[in-house]
Formats: C-alpha cells, structure tokens, sequence
C-alpha cells in the first residue's frame, strides 16, 4: 500500500509530497522547503519511515528547497533534472529514468517550459503525478525567466501530462486558491490555459501577457536552489535545543520523556497547568512543580523565568501542549512538553508527590 501526505508551506504556497512504501517503509519526499525540514523530518519519523530521497521538480524561484538540509539531518539522496543546471546534487535525471522506494516506482517524465529543467513524476500504476509549476490546477507556472519557453511547455503538457489516463490525478507544486488536486480529465476539459481546442499560438499569447511581477524572492532562492539548498554560509542555521534530548512532534511542539526528564541534569522550571484539585489529587505532582492553570498562564507568565529551560506537564500531555504555544508567543525559548504526562509518568515508574498508591 502506498503511503502519501500532501504537505503544504504557507509563506510560499508550495505542496511537498511524502510517497512511502508501506511494506519496505522507503519514502522519497518531493519538493521540500527549506523552513519546513523540522516538520517533514517529524513526519517521515512519526510514520516509521526512511527517507531515501529528495526530488526536484524544477528550479525554484519563490523559496529554497530543502533538500541539503534532510540529505545533512537523515542521509537521504537529492535527485534533479539534468537539465536545470544545479550542483552538489547526488543524482541528475533525465527522460524515462526510474526512482525506486521500495517497492514503488517513480516515472520521470521531462516537462520543461516553466524553467529549462521542470521533471514531472508519474506513480508506477499511471493513478498520480506530480508537475511542479508546468501543469497547475486550471493554470499553468509562468514562462518568462529561467529558460521559459511557452511553446515548450504546451508541447510538455499536450504530450507528457494529456497522453496520462484521464483518473490520473494530477498534484501542482503551487497553488494560490486552497486547491489541492485535479486530473488529466478535468485539465483537458476546463483548463483556460491548454486545455480543449487551444492551440499552441493561443497559449503563447496569453502568457505574453500575464504581466506579473518577478518572485520576491528570486534573486535569493535561485542560487540557493542551483546548490540544492546548500547555504552560503552554516553560520546561523536552527540549532536543535540542546539543554535536553527532546523530540519535535509533526503537531510542532518539542517533546521530552520521562527518561529523557530524568537525565536532565541542570536547572529546570516543572509548570504543571493542570487544576488544583489535579495538582493535589489521585496522580500526585512532579517535585517541585509550580503549578498555574493554563487558564490563567498567559497573565501570569511573568512568574517563570526565561533564565531556565520549563518542561510543562498535564493529565496526558495534551494541555502542556498547549501551554508551550502561549509560553512561546511569550518570549519563552526553552521549552518542551512532558510527553504522555502525568499518566506516563506514574505508569513508567517515576516518582511523585501526593497522589494514591
């Protein structure tokens, strides 16, 4: 059975894919964004999953790919087109070449006209591709930089995305509406751009004259792309909290166990935000917990201090969650959720005070 997220950036409104085979649990991931590694890395971890590849569907112009920075965090490969002219990656590809993830394959299909180096990637079975910003749902990416070339692109879409199975469902890199999936079907009909009877001469009069203005981020995110998204410089890049072992969940809160809490060895603030009746009833309080309802934390924050690291802690782990969102927009910087709470707590065995035996 394939495994499949649809993954999306906000900044920037690109969709990543994770393909995973659920047998072997080899993934690839496709289109990744830089600011967005943490959580895809979560993901691919939550899932039981390894991750052997990043592809790129073209050159990006609006973000940076993260495709240096999972290669350096989990060891996968970063795959491109030939033809996009980048540097550093581990596998170049071209026309009717295969990328295996288990036991699933990736058809690479070359669609340039967008950029001179688009790839889309079509699922073993013909039942999805992946088209970057040559094929969009109900448009198309643009065509006037970076090797554009509309005539290109019409003959990318008309002859590698049309011939597919008209149930092939069709997923964009971008999308600016809140769409998230087409097919060939729907695109050949109600396409404005190239679908029905247009004709090549018609598609390059309207790209003509889309008058849009250059990707604010162009002169930054395509160098950064032409090294797969390798910085400049690794001086200022995130840094993993490292004052415990904690865990970063796909939900984007980080976590500590209760293993990992016990090993800690320096000063810590426990904010425990259940109830009183909680804090003093059947399971009982961390010693040394100091305890504020998550009521009332966000007017009373000022009673913490952003000197040492708060592990917050509840029932389950569910309002300690919640309560690391309002430290966070607090200023707070160290801070990580008690994983399964109190209820983990007690059954693993640690100690407490009050509580029922």
């Amino acid at each position: 059975m394939l495994i499949f997220r649809q993954l999306f950036d906000p900044q920037s409104s690109t969709y990543s894919y994770l393909l995973g085979d659920s047998a072997s649990r080899a993934a690839v991931l496709i289109d990744p964004v830089f600011e967005q590694v943490r959580r895809d890395a979560a993901l691919i971890d939550e899932l039981g999953l390894k991750l052997g590849a990043t592809l790129e569907t073209h050159i990006h112009a609006d973000h940076v790919t993260g495709a240096w920075l999972l290669r350096r965090r989990m060891g996968s490969k970063i795959m491109v087109a030939k033809a996009a002219g980048a540097e550093d990656a581990d596998r170049y590809l071209v026309q009717d070449d295969v990328i295996a993830f288990g036991g699933r394959r990736l058809l690479v299909r070359a669609t340039p006209g967008h950029t001179g180096g688009c790839l889309t990637y079509l699922l073993d079975d013909n039942s999805m591709a992946f088209t970057g910003d040559c094929l969009l749902i109900r448009g198309s990416g643009r065509t006037d930089f970076q090797q554009g070339d509309p005539a290109a692109m019409y003959r990318s879409v008309r002859e590698q995305i049309f011939a597919l199975p008209n149930d092939c469902l069709l997923y964009p890199a971008h999308d600016y509406r809140g769409l998230t999936v087409t097919s060939v079907g729907e695109e050949r009909r109600f396409n404005p751009r190239l679908g029905g009877d247009i004709a090549v001469g018609d598609f390059a009069g309207y790209m003509a004259n889309l008058r849009l203005a250059h990707p604010r981020l162009l002169d930054v995110a395509v160098p950064a792309n032409l090294r797969c998204g390798r910085p400049e410089s690794e001086e200022g890049l995130a840094a993993d909290p490292n004052w415990a072992h904690l865990h970063y969940s796909f939900a984007g809160v980080w976590e500590i166990d209760p293993h990992g809490f016990e090993e800690h060895h320096g000063p810590l603030q426990i904010l425990d935000v259940r109830e009183e009746e909680e804090f003093t009833g059947p399971l009982g309080h961390i010693e040394g917990a100091v305890l504020i309802p998550l009521g009332q934390l966000a007017a009373r924050t000022g009673e913490l201090s952003q000197d040492k690291p708060i592990v917050a802690v509840c029932r389950a782990g569910s309002r300690s969650a919640q309560a690391t969102m309002i430290l966070q927009q607090a200023g707070f910087t160290d801070i990580a959720n008690l994983n399964g709470g109190m209820l983990r707590w007690r059954a693993e065995g640690y100690p407490v005070e009050g509580g029922s035996s």
